[in-house]
């Protein structure tokens, strides 16, 4: 990338030419699509219609958060509920492939509904070069689907424009402070959600025992990094595993589930590595994680591997 100012005069020029009607923004609350968003703001006025989905599979707090973000960062936006939706596409889907496809075609049909009404015929979309390279953009086998690539249908209506497809990870970041967007260290969120932080078919009763779990990990790493005990990782988690473990509360034998908790340091987001979290931050983490969910998660694990082999996500 050029530097930020030159990138950001070159990218909204573009679009003024690429976009000569309406357009709508597929905004997830990422900094990503956030700057998508903004330069598509700051190019097409009124004319850019930026859509933030409540998909029911964001992490606690998760609209609130999104609210604040975008009106410090001086966003205009809309929020859609689509809970019913998505959770129904997603009923007794086990594969993680299959997750993001049918997650980017429901975030398409949705779309193109907006789209339909608002009397828009281009998709804005946040996409990045990791994406489509992981989506077998550059590679003979795909890494795993991205929901805003690999899982777009090819019935598409929408003309897709993605302003920042060449940036990686670092060059986001760097236009993100340019731009002057708060927060722009904003750890990452997958655009599927919680839905591939659930190993497995996804359920309501598991999406809030991953919720709890995946809270807690933010509040203590969080704390953690405030206290100065840690540096800032990339990006911090739980996933819920689709395996049950034997536990004991008591003088009674429980059966509950396994959550594993993932820490990471990275750049670019194409590789990354664990993180060496003190033992008490992790004792600290299961127990809090065990006590919110009693009879429910039995387990806590933690993952120390690197991206490759692993990916980030777990799925």
């Amino acid at each position: 990338m050029k530097d930020p100012s030159a990138f950001r005069r070159e990218a909204v020029e573009k679009l003024r030419k690429e976009v000569p009607g309406r357009a709508i923004v597929a905004a997830s609350g990422g900094i990503d699509s956030t700057l998508a968003a903004l330069l598509a703001q700051e190019a097409l006025g009124d004319r850019s219609d930026a859509l933030f989905v409540d998909t029911g599979l964001l992490r606690a707090g998760e609209v609130e958060s999104v609210r604040g973000f975008y009106r410090e960062a001086g966003l205009q936006f809309e929020i859609l509920d689509g809970a019913d939706r998505f959770l129904g596409a997603l009923q007794d889907v086990a594969d993680p492939e299959e997750k993001r496809r049918r997650i980017g075609r429901e975030f398409i049909r949705l779309f193109e509904a907006e789209a339909e009404r608002r009397g828009a015929e281009v998709l804005i979309q946040g996409t990045i070069a990791p994406d489509w390279i992981e989506s077998g953009g550059q590679l003979r086998d795909t890494i795993k689907t991205h929901h805003n690539v690999g899982g777009i249908p090819s019935d598409v209506k929408l003309r897709i424009v993605e302003p920042l497809r060449d940036l990686y990870k670092d060059e986001v970041r760097a236009l993100a402070h340019h731009l002057g967007v708060a927060s722009p260290d904003r750890q990452p969120f997958p655009g599927p959600g919680l839905a591939v932080r659930v190993n497995g078919p996804v359920s309501r009763e598991l999406l809030e025992i991953e919720r709890t779990a995946n809270r807690i990990v933010e509040e203590e790493i969080e704390r953690a990094f405030g206290a100065r005990q840690i540096p800032r990782p990339w990006q911090y988690f739980a996933v819920l595993l689709p395996v049950r473990t034997v536990g004991v509360t008591g003088d009674n034998r429980i059966y509950g589930h396994a959550v594993s908790v993932r820490a990471v340091e990275s750049i670019d987001a194409m590789t990354a590595t664990s993180m060496e979290l003190p033992h008490e931050l992790l004792r600290t983490l299961a127990e809090r994680i065990t006590r919110a969910l009693p009879g429910k998660v039995t387990r806590v694990l933690y993952d120390i591997t690197d991206k490759p082999p692993a990916t980030i996500e777990w799925e």
